[in-house]
């Protein structure tokens, strides 16, 4: 990677997922939970942000999703020839964070996105949930490059089911 293309670490560049106990983060294309305190988080976090996902991580989201007016989506993916109204395309996160620098920015999945990533996020949210599913993405190891600066206690979904947490990272 040319040093142009490393992306400022002046600026927000946040990895945001929801993980079981296990670290499942999605199975069979899609996430295998709904937990409305998580969600609205989420949006929280990201609207008015650049999001970065992988292509299967934009395929899984619902159609109206896709064109969310209030935030620029890039899909990274190796197909060049890959177009998606609504979103821009990307061959690399590095390409990804490039083309977002000096924005905001907030990379959302899957596994190997998040993963790419690591190395040149600021700050990571994870909300962790009690579902016990089996999965096959895996949320990635959080480097010990960070620390933890935030969490809440359990709490109950009002799905009636389930129980999440929210923690927060900071780059030592």
């Amino acid at each position: 990677m040319s040093p142009a293309a490393i992306p400022s670490r002046k600026r927000t560049i946040g990895l945001i997922w929801t993980q079981t106990r296990d670290h499942v983060i999605g199975a069979n294309g899609t996430v295998p939970w709904h937990v409305p305190e998580d969600l609205k988080h989420f949006q929280d976090i990201i609207t008015g942000h650049t999001i970065v996902m992988g292509r299967k991580t934009w395929d899984a989201l619902p159609e109206e999703a896709h064109t969310e007016p209030s935030r620029r989506t890039i899909v990274v993916t190796r197909d060049p020839d890959w177009f998606a109204e609504g979103a821009e395309c990307a061959g690399s996160v590095e390409e990804a964070l490039a083309l977002t620098d000096p924005e905001e920015v907030w990379v959302i999945g899957g596994g190997d996105v998040l993963r790419a990533a690591m190395p040149f996020a600021s700050v990571i949210s994870v909300t962790e949930v009690s579902t016990d599913v089996e999965g096959d993405v895996y949320a990635p190891e959080i480097s010990r490059d960070f620390i933890m600066a935030f969490t809440t206690g359990a709490e109950r979904s009002t799905n009636g089911k389930d129980w999440y947490i929210f923690r927060s990272y900071a780059r030592q």
